[in-house]
């Protein structure tokens, strides 16, 4: 695990200073504007507020023992999740943000939510009162949640407001960097998520980078809907305005999958400058917001759009602007960055009103984990994600033996896993010490004396910036050829109208003692098929699979072994929405997909 960290050049000594620094100098500034129906209907919070509200619950904590304890946080999304988040830091407790199993799928989400309790293994839970009376009935069926002390931190704070003693016994608790804030749960690619361990010192020194990199200003205005128990929606989205002062507008990520027209809305209404998500969010307006919705759009004000945490695609950034170019929107103010829990949240970005690198490389290169720049039409686009964030380190080594690889006269690396050394590393998985030596503790070839994290991601370096190729455990090796899943998956959902974008999934299985193809891929909601259907495309099973084929060999010049139709909203994901390809390997296997047969 990471060394005691190095805490000159922060502003703040922990979490705790940085928000009551802010509620003494900046008192009545409203930090947080919540739209509570995605839209009109606003619930504001000065940083006086939030800091007066937040003891009251931090001294209710402090009553019950949650100095080091573990802290559930179970709530909607909203301000009730950012009291309960830093009360549990002013109580010196480690948070552990969740969320509610979704009690229409409890079949999907119950079983992640009570892993992470067995994992975490919390002694209080803090939630909102709805919620705590839906919980009363899991109660007495999971003993692992009655021995949880519940508490209502809306309650709370009303018992306080009318005349009980509030924050008046909070004690600040003894926290340095070092102590351990929260525990951020990974998605995971299996049933047994893990979770990383975030202190003080490695959030200060995260956001410090997100800040330098983003080139916050005062005039800055941030607009959020990214769910906040995720470390994009929870560092960048609470966090990070505070620690920028910068004031953020919110929204529930619910209210934007519904209906993706109120995040540019709520970024035109509001005037943000700082707002983004990942790749698919920008497909999702594009798709979603017509013409005449636009027309009531001024995007102008908004200068710096990030894009991570899935694969950042070429087409995707030209299709937004060329679509809302119209309404102000600039080609420049796109940022891809790359990040990952394990490393805080941000490893490297781009650079603020500068588009970002883009180059075409060649296919049968990439194949052999080699970099060769091709012509525009032979090769396949990639997306610069920027350069390594403040006092961040990056090496780009071979998995197999550990050297690092060497960078040419031109400033390239073959493809290799990225590593990553610095101040915003984690401290390791809660209680996992074999996978914090595998992965925290890597040492290149050659050099001992400093500790790397493996990030199990594929990438490249390129006259110093960053270049993300896949993730090492989904790499499909066939007749000795690298293929990356998610550009087989791309090719997938594009040769045909009737798939779902961003539903499919590919992986290879062992047949005959070789590896071969497999594609899972979520067929179209009912109401777009019956609308392809009155264009006069067919929707038979073997015309979309003959059409799958053919376009998988086209493309990849690979033979597809299986082709797997599914029922929209079926195919493995995480619960941030990336695709889960080891559960849907083993679905496939299993014979348990939902299989759509038309």
């Amino acid at each position: 695990m990471q060394d005691k960290i190095n805490m000159s050049g922060i502003k703040y000594p922990d979490l705790v200073e940085m928000l009551r620094f802010q509620a003494k100098n900046l008192t009545d500034h409203t930090v947080f504007t919540y739209l509570l129906d995605g839209e009109s209907d606003e619930q504001s919070v000065t940083y006086t507020e939030l800091d007066e509200q937040v003891q009251m619950i931090a001294s209710r904590l402090q009553h019950s023992g949650a100095a080091n304890e573990r802290v559930l946080l179970l709530y909607p999304p909203g301000l009730d999740y950012i009291r309960g988040f830093f009360a549990c830091l002013y109580a010196g407790a480690v948070a552990v943000p969740t969320y509610p199993p979704d009690v229409t799928r409890l079949e999907r989400t119950l079983p992640r939510f009570l892993s992470i309790v067995n994992d975490a293994k919390p002694t209080i839970a803090l939630t909102i009162s709805p919620i705590l009376m839906m919980a009363q009935e899991f109660l007495s069926q999971y003993p692992e949640l009655s021995g949880i002390e519940w508490l209502a931190t809306d309650e709370i704070i009303m018992e306080a407001d009318m005349g009980s003693n509030g924050g008046d016994n909070w004690e600040k608790p003894d926290i340095d960097s070092d102590s351990l804030a929260f525990l951020q749960y990974t998605s995971g690619s299996t049933a047994t998520p893990r979770g990383v361990m975030l202190s003080h010192g490695n959030l200060l020194h995260n956001l410090d980078s997100i800040c330098s990199a983003f080139e916050v200003r005062e005039s800055d205005k941030g607009m959020f809907w990214l769910p906040f128990y995720h470390d994009m929606g929870l560092i960048g989205g609470i966090l990070g305005p505070i620690y920028c002062d910068m004031m953020n507008i919110m929204m529930s990520p619910l209210d934007f999958l519904q209906r993706p027209l109120r995040w540019l809305n709520a970024i035109s209404r509001h005037g943000a400058t700082i707002s983004g998500g990942p790749n698919f969010a920008y497909d999702l307006c594009v798709r979603k917001v017509t013409a005449e919705q636009k027309e009531k759009l001024d995007l102008s004000s908004w200068k710096l759009a990030f894009n991570g945490a899935e694969p950042v695609r070429a087409d995707t950034l030209e299709r937004f602007y060329e679509y809302f170019a119209e309404c102000g929107f600039r080609r420049e103010a796109f940022y891809p960055a790359y990040g990952l829990a394990e490393a805080t949240l941000f490893v490297s970005g781009g650079q603020r009103d500068t588009y970002p690198n883009i180059h075409t490389f060649s296919t049968e290169a990439l194949a052999g984990g080699e970099v060769e720049l091709a012509e525009e039409t032979d090769g396949l686009q990639m997306v610069s994600c920027g350069s390594p964030g403040n006092n961040i380190e990056i090496a780009i080594v071979d998995p197999g033996t550990f050297a690092p690889l060497s960078v040419d006269l031109e400033g390239k690396t073959d493809i290799g896993e990225i590593w990553v050394v610095g101040q915003g590393v984690a401290r390791g998985y809660w209680e996992r010490d074999k996978q914090n030596q595998q992965v925290f503790c890597a040492r290149l070839e050659g050099n001992l004396d400093k500790k790397y994290m493996r990030t199990g991601d594929l990438g490249f370096l390129m006259q110093g910036e960053l270049y993300i190729a896949g993730r090492l455990k989904d790499l499909i090796i066939i007749d000795g050829v690298n293929h990356y899943p998610q550009d087989i998956e791309l090719t997938v959902e594009r040769c045909h109208p009737g798939l779902r974008p961003g539903c499919s999934a590919a992986f290879s299985v062992e047949v005959g003692e070789r590896e071969r193809l497999v594609v899972i891929a979520e067929i179209a909601r009912s109401n777009k098929l019956v609308a392809i259907q009155a264009q006069g495309l067919d929707l038979q099973p073997d015309i979309i699979d003959k059409t799958i084929r053919e376009a998988i060999s086209r493309q990849h010049d690979l033979r597809l072994h299986d082709i797997v139709l599914l029922k929209p909203g079926t195919v493995p994901k995480t619960s941030s929405g990336k695709i889960q390809r080891h559960l849907s390997k083993i679905g496939y296997l299993e014979e348990s997909l939902d299989v759509w047969v038309g």
